[in-house]
């Protein structure tokens, strides 16, 4: 627009009247073809002005400590995530799961969906660059009365009319207001590709999350069930020396009670255990009654050591759901300048051209071609201050979305401190559970001695034995959380979507090879049903 502005003046130096009016006239006809684009222009966020996640430098290179149940983790600042992160934990049961439930998750199929459909909007609305042509073919017998030429004793015949023609509409692009739409949409379709990056960074957790806390369950229940036997025959025992004379009846019954209340922790475990099986094989897109042949246990799974830690600066740029939330900042940016196009003037060029005539051999002969061929320029006028309001409108729904995009940064840097934190503490946890669990099962064989040669009553022993399962339990759950915040670490850092293959593109593959099975599959049927 500066451009031609200054074009203007540089013309009006001339003196010539018709040497000027053919400048102007070259002017508004590049500016009108060319056209400028209203509204700011989108760039990306600045990311948060920060090199750490926690207070203090040395956060960002934690190192846990190690302990007889699991070693110690290094965080590596700056190393890359690789894009399949689970395949860290060396389980290839688990590494089946997430492919089978990438594959078969209704969720993530409906993602891809939502995807297809921003994508085809986006391709459809770029058709508005280009003047819309359509064709038409009009047959119709019709019939006057002479009462509508004022003469109402005239008879008209009836006659055939056939009309043949080809319309072309283009709206001229002056303010940019088709391709800030345009941007609009694509912005759309960039949303919905991280959503579905986000709802696979999802999938793919919540399948590691809900292995891990299998295995950690079955650890429970074996534990369990080996404290259970231990107390059996501790109870068998205390009923010999009950025989024997060597202890009472009241030892019996503290014993007998001891083994029930244990036994009744089973079932919630158990049922634990089922629920999460069934959570497990709906996540790979099977109803519950499917029997999945993968079992977890904490002893086939491996701990990563050196966990990557992206830098802050990159975070905002691989958080799939901030990059969601800029592609709807970026949406709502481009509204603005559709908004400030719809005040302004706008030019449509329209051209009609065919043929007319009674019969439908005459149509193309010498005589029978209508065209017509104009412009309409309409400019808003008065519409009760809506397209005013339209554009505040506009200009708040981006300051919302600014207001989101920050949230969600925020959101983003709290999610990896909270993990760099559960890391540290939750590893410490352990090593304490280690010492504690060591403890109890010492003290435990050591009032047992003490019972048998009647150096202490049955009391002690019987709180030593409860000390010792509420440890075993406690540690295989404190264990089973040094797996889980590794993967909630992948997860909060976005999960390396930028270092596989496309995810679209791959399930659009993994679709076309499921339903050219489905037709060899139907092939095979149709000719077993005919011979």
């Amino acid at each position: 627009m500066k451009k031609i502005a200054g074009h203007l003046q540089s013309t009006s130096s001339i003196n010539k009247p018709g040497l000027r009016t053919i400048a102007l006239c070259c002017a508004l006809v590049t500016m009108l073809f060319s056209g400028c684009m209203l509204g700011p222009d989108f760039t990306s966020p600045k990311s948060p002005d920060t090199e750490i996640y926690l207070p203090g430098e040395p956060s960002n290179r934690i190192s846990t400590v190690s302990s007889p149940s699991g070693a110690a983790q290094t965080i590596a600042l700056g190393r890359d995530i690789q894009g399949q992160w689970w395949t860290l934990f060396r389980s290839p049961q688990l590494t089946r799961l997430i492919e089978k439930a990438m594959k078969h998750n209704p969720d993530l199929q409906s993602a891809l969906s939502a995807l297809k459909v921003a994508q085809e909007n986006a391709s459809a609305q770029q058709s508005s660059l280009f003047p819309a042509v359509d064709a038409s073919f009009a047959p119709k017998r019709q019939k006057f009365s002479g009462s509508q030429f004022g003469r109402p004793g005239t008879g008209v015949p009836a006659y055939n009319l056939y009309t043949a023609s080809v319309q072309v509409s283009y709206t001229l692009d002056v303010w940019g207001a088709i391709r800030r739409q345009i941007e609009e949409f694509e912005a759309q379709a960039e949303y919905q590709r991280f959503q579905l990056e986000g709802a696979f960074l999802t999938l793919a957790s919540n399948v590691v999350t809900t292995a891990i806390q299998e295995a950690s369950l079955r650890a429970q229940i074996q534990a369990t069930q080996e404290i259970i036997t231990a107390q059996t025959q501790q109870l068998d025992l205390v009923k010999q020396q009950f025989e024997l004379g060597g202890a009472s009846k009241a030892d019996v019954l503290l014993q007998q009670t001891t083994l029930e209340q244990t036994r009744s922790t089973l079932p919630p475990l158990q049922r634990d255990l089922a629920q999460t099986r069934h959570r497990l094989t709906v996540l790979t897109g099977e109803p519950p009654s499917t029997d999945l042949a993968a079992k977890f246990n904490l002893s086939d799974l491996h701990l990563p050591e050196l966990l990557p830690l992206s830098l802050p600066s990159k975070l905002v740029q691989q958080r799939p759901d901030v990059r969601a939330q800029e592609a709807l900042l970026h949406a709502a940016s481009a509204q603005i300048g559709v908004a400030t196009a719809n005040m302004l003037p706008d030019f449509t060029i329209n051209a009609n051209a065919g043929t007319i005539a009674t019969k439908i051999g005459d149509l193309f002969v010498p005589g029978s071609a209508i065209w017509s061929f104009g412009g309409n320029l309409l400019q808003p006028v008065f519409h009760g201050g809506q397209l005013i309001h339209q554009r505040k409108a506009a200009l708040a729904a981006y300051e919302q979305a600014a207001a989101q995009y920050r949230s969600t940064v925020l959101q983003a840097f709290q999610n990896v401190a909270d993990t760099l934190s559960a890391l540290e503490f939750d590893a410490a946890g352990l090593k304490a559970q280690d010492t504690a669990a060591q403890a109890a099962l010492d003290s435990l064989e050591l009032t047992q001695m003490q019972y048998h040669i009647g150096a202490v009553s049955y009391l002690p022993l019987l709180i030593s034995e409860r000390n010792y399962h509420q440890t075993r339990i406690t540690q295989t759950a404190a264990r089973a959380r040094r797996y889980a915040d590794t993967a909630a670490l992948f997860q909060a850092l976005g999960g390396g979507w930028w270092n596989r293959k496309d995810l679209s593109a791959t399930l659009i593959t993994e679709q076309q090879k499921e339903q050219k099975k489905d037709r060899c599959f139907f092939c095979l049927d149709l000719l077993t049903s005919i011979f």
